[in-house]
């Protein structure tokens, strides 16, 4: 199993250089991944007032800082981003890091602040249209071949984006999304891996095994023959003491998780604040 540490951009993380020691921390403490949200005004209401960091430059910071750490966002709303400009972006962060970049995609949200904010479409089909195609299309940019395209959202004629990312045949794609919403797991089931939250877990609290096993079944179930490796990416917020920890994290490694990621309440007043994270970032990953 392995670790990582999970972060807002906004906050005391909208600061790069405030990421970039976190990474350093995490490195130090022997977690595997960081992990930023990509969010442009999260919640409006709730946020108001606070600076927000572009994922990418954070990350680009961490990176340099770095030299072990798997990088990456939870999650890009690809259906906000035009797929070329993002296909670059993470095939850069690639190169940089010397291919460590795990890329994780959903809808993102909320919908009405984080799209509709800016006139940008909030029908969650249409949403779903623009994931699916822009991942199509990333996947096919990253290989470094010739792309052309015709779809109902995006057109591209002959365009070959070089350098390729440094992982071939592309760097792992993760989907996030709710569960018991059985089409968000569906369409991880295509890629390499699944990052659900839950309706009885929101962010930062502790999946019931019981439903772990039951997204497990499900996943194993749609994944296609031959698929590959593929992870399950749990999350919450767990003691500082790695062995009190790994008693929480060792039933849901159990239940088939291969990734544990350290979270914030989401609710709570720590979630973008450096001191409370980096006093769990220093205590270590749970010991199993």
């Amino acid at each position: 199993m392995r670790f990582s540490i999970n972060i807002p951009n906004f906050g005391d993380f909208a600061d790069p250089r405030v990421v970039a020691r976190v990474a350093v921390a995490a490195e130090q403490a022997g977690w595997d991944g960081l992990f930023v949200w990509d969010h442009v005004v999260h919640d409006k209401a709730a946020q108001a007032g606070k600076p927000f960091g572009d994922p990418w430059m954070l990350l680009t910071a961490a990176a340099l800082a770095t030299s072990r750490l798997r990088l990456g966002t939870l999650v890009t709303p690809v259906a906000r981003r035009r797929p070329h400009q993002l296909a670059r972006q993470v095939a850069t962060l690639d190169a940089l890091s010397g291919g460590r970049v795990i890329f994780t995609a959903g809808l993102g949200g909320p919908v009405e602040d984080e799209y509709g904010s800016f006139g940008e479409p909030t029908d969650p089909r249409v949403l779903a249209e623009l994931l699916d195609e822009g991942l199509d299309l990333l996947s096919r940019y990253w290989s470094g071949q010739a792309v052309s395209h015709e779809g109902p959202h995006f057109q591209v004629r002959d365009v070959t984006l070089l350098p390729a990312t440094v992982q071939r045949p592309r760097p792992p794609v993760w989907i996030g999304g709710f569960w018991p919403n059985r089409p968000p797991m569906r369409r991880a089931a295509r890629w390499d891996g699944a990052v659900p939250l839950f309706k009885a877990a929101r962010h930062g609290c502790v999946p019931a095994v019981a439903e772990v096993r039951e997204l497990v079944g499900y996943l194993r179930d749609h994944r296609p023959y031959g698929g590959g490796a593929f992870d399950l990416v749990l999350g919450g917020a767990t003691p500082c003491e790695p062995g009190a920890a790994g008693e929480v994290v060792a039933p849901l490694r159990d239940a088939g998780a291969t990734w544990w990621d350290e979270r914030q309440l989401q609710s709570g007043p720590d979630l973008d604040r450096l001191a409370p994270v980096l006093r769990r970032v220093e205590a270590g990953p749970p010991a199993l």
